[in-house]
């Protein structure tokens, strides 16, 4: 995939589940509205656009047993629809994009955590993103121990997955850092909630302001 050339940045957090990806994209959205006074947007995934949403509903929710392969088609359909209708849009008119989840959750849940083949989902995110690949990406980095002590009794049918397939989906984006470090950026997400903020405010202010 191929970098943003617009004017508009695009920002994407990635982790397992219970990692503290939304509030720190949050963070990051009101930050740059206030501090920098950017035109900004934020979107996660699935979902994002009314067609993603319902891809989300049946991904996350349905009740019925559905194949890997299914699973990783309907993920980066949904995504497809939203980068077309939302993000390359939002880019092309000069606004910022912060993004919860987006073509590396494909890679480490579908790819790490299901086992399929990593050469065909990143040829699939190829063309369901239209080449199109963040500027820069923050992995919040926790064990997966941590992760449950977090998350809310109540989970969706991939968080019920269980500890190996998110230890699974750990070591995929461990090694996403290892073979981009200077895109994916790890973040140590047992800190203080304004502590990594601060870390990634500083981040981004190094690595994508003029």
């Amino acid at each position: 995939m191929t970098e943003s050339t617009s004017r508009g940045k695009f920002i994407t957090f990635e982790g397992i589940d219970g990692a503290g990806k939304t509030t720190q994209a949050e963070m990051l959205v009101v930050a740059l509205r206030e501090k920098q006074e950017l035109p900004i947007s934020f979107v996660r995934e699935p979902g994002g656009d009314p067609i993603s949403e319902s891809i989300r509903k049946l991904l996350l929710h349905s009740e019925e047993i559905m194949s890997d392969r299914a699973e990783a088609l309907l993920m980066i359909a949904s995504r497809a629809q939203l980068t077309d209708k939302v993000i390359l849009p939002y880019l092309m008119d000069g606004r910022w994009v912060v993004a919860d989840r987006y073509a590396d959750s494909t890679l480490a849940y579908q790819g790490g955590g299901r086992g399929l083949s990593s050469t065909a989902l990143k040829e699939i995110n190829y063309f369901g993103t239209y080449t199109l690949k963040p500027d820069l990406t923050f992995f919040l980095d926790i064990s997966v121990e941590e992760a449950n002590n977090r998350m809310s009794v109540s989970r969706d049918r991939i968080e019920k997955e269980g500890d190996e397939f998110q230890e699974r989906v750990r070591d995929f984006y461990t090694n996403l850092h290892t073979e981009e470090p200077e895109r994916v950026i790890l973040i140590d997400g047992k800190k203080s909630i304004d502590a990594i903020h601060n870390e990634i405010w500083s981040i981004v202010n190094e690595k994508l302001m003029p």
